[in-house]
């Protein structure tokens, strides 16, 4: 009879923690969902099993492409873009993530939905790095980083890289384009 009891409290334990399931669109600083800094590529088809998964074909390691893996949910929505460590390898981790569903959201709330005054009034910005086509925005507090489209800034910075930009050249009102995260 004690088996017994042992036995049904374990079962229901198991039932009850197997419950509490990640979020699967919560990004931190080694996960996104069920996605860890350690996932292996061949372990994507298990994680996003209910979704599609665009992987490289074999052979075109040497095309113009970066061999990303795309996830999109059955309905068509693209999630998320990944580039493995190694190509066209299923034991590679994953190096690079570009988050472009806005579901997706940091643990300080700040999703592609958001601006950059969200931005700002939720994290310390350190660096914002100019590129050809963006704005890359940095934080101390996350190892994600933003990018806002060099159409929402002003004239004087869209089409020079050298310039500098600065906190105070962003509009508040600026919209992320996508976010990303590098492990």
């Amino acid at each position: 009879m004690k088996k017994t009891i042992v036995a049904l409290s374990i079962i229901a334990l198991v039932f009850t923690s197997c419950n509490k399931g990640a979020d699967p669109f919560l990004v931190q600083n080694q996960n996104i969902g069920l996605l860890t800094d350690s996932t292996q590529v061949k372990e994507l088809k298990t994680i996003y099993a209910n979704d599609s998964i665009i992987s490289p074909i074999g052979g075109d390691e040497f095309s113009s492409t970066l061999n990303t893996i795309e996830i999109y949910e059955k309905g068509g929505k693209h999630l998320l873009s990944l580039t493995p460590k190694q190509l066209l390898d299923s034991t590679a981790t994953i190096s690079s993530i570009i988050i472009k569903d806005a579901r997706f959201k940091t643990d300080k709330g700040i999703t592609s939905a958001s601006t950059f005054g969200d931005i700002k009034a939720k994290y310390t910005i350190t660096k914002i790095q100019n590129s050809f086509k963006s704005a890359s925005i940095f934080v101390k507090e996350s190892d994600a980083f933003f990018l806002i489209d060099k159409k929402e800034l002003p004239a004087e910075f869209r089409f020079d890289i050298k310039k500098t930009i600065e906190s105070a050249n962003i509009p508040d009102t600026a919209k992320i384009k996508s976010f990303m995260l590098g492990w």
